[in-house]
């Protein structure tokens, strides 16, 4: 099945838009905090979490036709990531630093760009404008 350029760089945005909630939602040089580590903290919300996000990226991945090696890697980072946060105290240490979601995002972005070339996101793809402290309409 041949998927179109537009739906690949669709699922390339999607990609960025959970790693950055799931790894980098506040980033200090190379190292990210997002709600995946946050959540770790919070028994079964960090595995719940985890496997979620990780699933969406996983089904983004299959709707973009990435290739089965890609899928494969993702999987093993996020089965990586998930597992990390089962163990107490120890495995939540790993899992907030370790960036299993951002990784396997990385995979699939650069399938994506290797078949159908760059993405390219707007100035304002993650923050909605603000007129006069009220939120835009949706476009």
């Amino acid at each position: 099945m041949e998927v179109s350029k537009d739906r690949a760089h669709r699922a390339w945005r999607h990609a960025e838009r959970i790693k950055r909630l799931s790894d980098r939602l506040v980033g200090v040089g190379p190292i990210g905090v997002g709600l995946d580590g946050l959540l770790a903290w919070v028994p079964v919300a960090g595995t719940v979490y985890s496997l979620g996000a990780g699933a969406l990226l996983i089904s983004e991945g299959i709707a973009s036709g990435a290739k089965p090696v890609t899928l494969a890697r993702m999987a093993a980072y996020i089965a990586l990531d998930s597992a990390s946060s089962v163990p107490p105290v120890v495995g939540w240490i790993v899992d907030t630093l370790f960036p299993g979601h951002l990784m396997a995002a990385n995979a699939l972005q650069k399938d994506i760009e290797a078949r159908h070339g760059p993405s390219e996101l707007a100035d304002d793809w993650l923050r909605p404008k603000r007129r006069k402290g009220v939120l835009s309409p949706k476009r």
